[in-house]
């Protein structure tokens, strides 16, 4: 397993030395004039725009560019906003709990709404409850992020008024900024009694954004859940733990569900990806303020050390996430600690 881990490390750094390279070149493939952009509707003479050129360093080859860049990363600086001219850090750190909060309440509802259901599929083949699970599967796998965000927002927040529309918490709320978490730092001032109900709010705003976001991945789950159990199930071993007169509920989890979980951890560490590329579509629908939004604000506004800092964030989120993902097999199957898959 140290090994298996050595290894992955290893292959870290070329993939993210390869990530920046992408970020920095794809940034600069899209048209427009990002000093243009960043001054709005004034207009500048040839030797303004070629001075602010020169100030930011737009004005030397690329080459020289990214080797700048990359020296700048080495050194934990992910440059400054061409918009806003504050650190790129200091805003990532404000935005990024908003995503991570976010991402990882859809990835909990996917995973026990996903396994659940998988399971349930599994157990009750080839019954209705069986076919109703699939075609929920599908048609959650089939609707397109923003589709369905609008449709949810149509029907529980514009119809039946349940759901807030947009925001992370109530605008009567000021919540004091503590972990970034509003979950958290809402419950702490709706303890205090700063700001009761803050909680609540908070709460109710991150409905939709978890829901409209964690279906395609709990969709995806609940099919893989239920095709390993059902090969799970018809192997020896099952038939030898029934055979020896233990529970159903012994058999189905110890024995199956376990070893059934080797396929779904491949699943969810790809998942990850579809999370992060779902929450750029659902910060942008719901308003989220998080790291998605200001990732498609900034190519919108060319703004380019903050292109390049959200795709290597994420990156970085993804590759990590799968890092974990593979410690995870030699837990769940004691025969993969070895190193040799």
């Amino acid at each position: 397993m140290f090994t298996l881990l050595l290894k992955r490390l290893a292959t870290l750094i070329p993939t993210l030395l390869g990530v920046t390279l992408v970020a920095f070149l794809l940034i600069r493939l899209i048209p427009g004039d990002p000093i243009e952009i960043m001054v709005g509707e004034r207009r500048l003479d040839p030797a303004a725009h070629a001075a602010l050129m020169a100030q930011l360093g737009l004005d030397q080859p690329l080459p020289t560019q990214y080797l700048r860049y990359l020296g700048q990363l080495l050194k934990g600086d992910l440059g400054v906003s061409l918009v806003t001219r504050e650190p790129v850090a200091a805003e990532l750190r404000v935005l990024f709990p908003a995503t991570l909060e976010l991402a990882g309440a859809a990835l909990l509802l996917a995973l026990v709404l996903g396994l659940s259901l998988g399971l349930l599929a599994a157990l009750k083949r080839g019954r209705w409850l069986d076919q109703l699970v699939m075609a929920t599967a599908t048609v959650g796998n089939s609707m397109p992020v923003f589709w369905w965000g609008l449709i949810l927002i149509m029907f529980f927040s514009v119809g039946l008024q349940w759901t807030p529309v947009s925001g992370r918490i109530g605008i009567e709320y000021d919540v004091p900024f503590i972990t970034g978490f509003m979950l958290i730092d809402s419950a702490l001032a709706d303890w205090r009694g700063t700001e009761p109900g803050a909680f609540g709010s908070a709460l109710l705003h991150l409905v939709l954004p978890v829901v409209v976001l964690g279906t395609i991945p709990m969709a995806v789950i609940a099919r893989m859940t239920r095709s390993a159990m059902l090969e799970v199930l018809r192997e020896d071993y099952v038939r030898t733990a029934r055979a020896k007169g233990l529970s159903p509920a012994r058999v189905v989890l110890h024995h199956g569900l376990r070893n059934a979980l080797i396929p779904v951890l491949t699943v969810l560490g790809l998942q990850v990806g579809s999370l992060l590329g779902g929450a750029v579509l659902t910060e942008t629908i719901f308003s989220w303020p998080g790291i998605g939004k200001w990732l498609i604000d900034a190519i919108a506004r060319r703004d380019y050390p903050v292109v390049q800092a959200g795709i290597l964030v994420s990156a970085l989120i993804f590759i990590v996430v799968n890092l974990v993902v593979d410690v995870l097999y030699g837990a769940v199957n004691p025969r993969l600690r070895g190193g040799s898959h």
